[in-house]
């Protein structure tokens, strides 16, 4: 059956969710959840809300889906034992050293893969199970093809989000918020720059990263018959009233089988951004998808009625049997019995012999149904009366209400859990030499007689470069160490494709990938290829970096949304790389903004930018070979001045990527690698290497 998982930011909306049909709900503790700006709940309101939802039959998956850095680790170790404590169900996890925190600590709580994980395919799902989670959240740019394609052999359960807020880039890969201003969208604290207004070439007041919310409302059933486990309900940060609305027409659309007009226009009410979308679900990306919000004023009705379907109101949700024995000289006995098997018992007083009216099995069974006020209906009676005896209502009201009361405190326990203490993981210096130089190319042009002439740990090209020149490239591989650019997004569909390409590579005299998914592992495995970690892991701990090693990988990138104290403090099992020059990328999107802007696909060619409010310019250029935007950053990244510095951090290499800049600008920082190098503030940053994030 599938389960309907609701937000719950707030008390309120917790109730709010339970109230209106909510399965399970998902909520965090105050940090390490990516949506820190919710209300939340502290550590001593836990039990609490677990309590209420375990009592009414509904599961708590407790998110802990942000990257954590290294000194956070003993904090999240405390927040993993206390929520195991407190009885919740799942955890939802992004980082990959919170995964093996989560398995350290608390080894017997299913993990739940977060939508931040950027799992879009089949091999990342399994990776996933094969890391030990229970479910993935499946990104949210699939099509209900992809998603039964996923589901139809997937090891562990699938969870898609149905309705509520889309982010205009893969989660887990958006650094927008982060860049511009140190608010991190993997630390849950999310600006919403996508939310801004834009113009290409020149700023102009329109809206094209403002994506409307998704609504899978009428698709529920499709959902169910390619297997999908969970439907989940975005909107941690929304009122109360907004999760009671949305959570009931989504329970009425599950039981009812069907969806109407009225209960359409009641989810417009409760939130919209000019309507809904369904464009990725459907294969239809493009500006129809766009929409911003219009303040509108509040409909008093609506939300009073929103409010009364949770204020003050216990729906009876949870099934349950009676057993009564009301025999002549003998106590009178009942039980209850929920689908769980929990069994309570309550004794009253010896029946008396009826004078004027004996109590009758149907008399017996409407006082035991009457279950109002409580989260219990009842589901069966069975009764053992003997006649001619008189029992108050007052007495059956009484054991009625104590075997209730025992069930409720029986379902709210929460049994003692497994748990293990926190230990923290080996450490390794990494690398006591100078770094060595990588770079990374998007365009073949931009690999200078300069840049060939030069002692390269690696150079990295994109996989469709390599192989429209590949006389070119089989020929560079005798004098430097080639490394394929995978793009970050692969779909089951074009698995078939970027196979035939890797096999390739060995022809060419490239034996290694750079990759930014987990589901590209695999297939270089399959293939026998190196695997080197590119930004879009997001290792951003020391344990994230020992699960790098154990996944395989030879070498990897650490975030640049660390710190330059928090990358030389971090453990480098495997050769470790860092960002030091180039447009950071900012968004990696579905939508091709440059067909969204002329009607057609340009992007091969096409050279677009974004211009915001205040003048700042963002390059746009194409994910590899595919139809994919990403959004560059305006300034560039720049810390070849810094050297020494770096020097001093335990790095293998430091990085310079290539993505718009032409040939002779790329002998220009190759000049500044051999010591020519300054920094111009006007156009360059240091990123976040000094700044820090949220």
């Amino acid at each position: 059956m599938l389960e309907l998982l609701s937000p719950a930011g707030s008390f309120d909306a917790l109730r709010a969710a339970v109230c209106n049909g909510a399965d399970a709900v998902y909520l965090g503790v105050e940090g390490f959840n990516a949506r820190r700006g919710a209300r939340n709940f502290t550590l001593q309101e836990l039990p609490e809300a677990v309590a209420y939802c375990h009592v009414r039959g509904v599961k708590v998956h407790l998110t802990l889906n942000t990257l954590v850095g290294d000194r956070e680790l003993p904090a999240a170790a405390d927040t993993i034992t206390a929520a195991a404590r407190a009885g919740v169900d799942a955890f939802i996890v992004q980082d990959l050293g919170m995964v093996e925190l989560c398995k350290q600590i608390a080894p017997q709580m299913p993990l739940h893969a977060s939508t931040q994980m950027s799992i879009h395919s089949l091999e990342g799902v399994r990776e996933a199970a094969a890391m030990g989670l229970s479910r993935v959240v499946l990104a949210r740019e699939l099509s209900l093809d992809d998603i039964a394609t996923i589901c139809r052999q997937s090891p562990v359960e699938i969870e898609v989000f149905v309705h509520g807020a889309l982010c205009m880039c893969y989660s887990g890969q958006c650094y927008m918020s982060a860049v511009i201003g140190q608010r991190s969208g993997n630390r849950g604290q999310c600006a919403q720059p996508c939310r801004l207004p834009y113009g290409y070439d020149r700023f102009e007041n329109k809206y094209p990263l403002s994506l409307k919310d998704n609504c899978l409302v009428e698709y529920l059933e499709a959902l169910s018959r390619v297997g999908v486990a969970s439907l989940k309900i975005e909107g941690r940060m929304k009122r109360a009233e907004y999760v009671a609305s949305v959570t009931g027409i989504y329970r009425e659309a599950l039981n009812q089988g069907r969806i109407g007009e009225a209960e359409k226009q009641a989810l417009r009410m409760a939130f919209s951004r000019q309507g809904f979308t369904q464009g990725y679900f459907n294969r239809k990306t493009g500006p129809e998808m766009f929409g911003t919000r219009i303040p509108e004023r509040e409909d008093r009705g609506f939300l009073q009625a929103a409010r009364a379907s949770y204020e003050g109101v216990e729906p009876q949700r949870v099934p349950v049997r009676f057993y009564a024995i009301v025999r002549r000289d003998e106590p009178m006995q009942l039980a209850v019995e929920d689908a769980e098997g929990h069994v309570c018992r309550a004794v009253g007083s010896v029946p008396q012999l009826a004078e004027h009216r004996a109590l009758s099995q149907t008399e017996l069974e409407a006082r035991l149904a009457k279950t109002g006020g409580t989260p219990y209906f009842c589901q069966e009676i069975r009764c053992v009366l003997d006649p001619g005896l008189a029992v108050s209502a007052a007495d059956i009201n009484y054991l009625r209400r104590d075997v209730l009361t025992q069930l409720s405190a029986l379902r709210g326990r929460v049994e003692k859990p497994e748990l293990g203490k926190y230990t923290t993981p080996r450490r390794f210096a990494g690398s006591g030499t100078s770094p060595q130089l990588t770079i990374s190319v998007l365009k073949t042009e931009q690999i200078t007689k300069k840049m060939r002439q030069m002692r390269l740990a690696m150079l990295y090209a994109p996989i469709h470069e390599i192989l429209l020149y590949s006389d070119f490239y089989k020929k560079l591989s005798k004098t430097q160490v080639i490394g394929a650019i995978l793009p970050r997004v692969t779909k089951d569909a074009e698995r078939g494709e970027l196979l035939s390409q890797l096999r390739h590579l060995p022809e060419l005299g490239i034996d290694r990938v750079l990759i930014g998914n987990l589901g590209q592992l695999s297939m270089a495995r399959e293939l026998g290829l190196a695997v080197a970690g590119d930004f879009g892991m997001n290792l951003f701990n020391s344990r994230s970096m020992a699960v790098a090693k154990e996944l395989g990988f030879s070498s990897v990138t650490a975030s640049f949304e660390l710190t330059l104290p928090q990358i030389r403090d971090l453990s480098k099992p495997i050769p470790t790389e860092l960002l030091a020059y180039g447009r950071l990328p900012l968004m990696l999107t579905e939508n091709c903004l440059m067909r969204n802007r002329a009607g057609v696909c340009s992007c091969q060619h096409g050279k677009i930018k974004l211009v915001d409010r205040k003048g700042e310019e963002f390059r746009v250029v194409r994910d590899g070979g595919t139809c994919r935007s990403v959004i560059l950053n305006g300034k560039k990244l720049y810390l070849l001045d810094r050297k020494s510095e770096l020097s001093k951090l335990g790095l293998w290499a430091l990085r310079l990527s290539f993505t718009t800049e032409n040939p002779t600008e790329v002998d220009g920082v190759l000049a500044g690698w051999h010591g020519e190098a300054f920094f111009d503030p006007g156009a360059c940053t240091r990123g976040l290497y000094l700044r820090g994030v949220e």
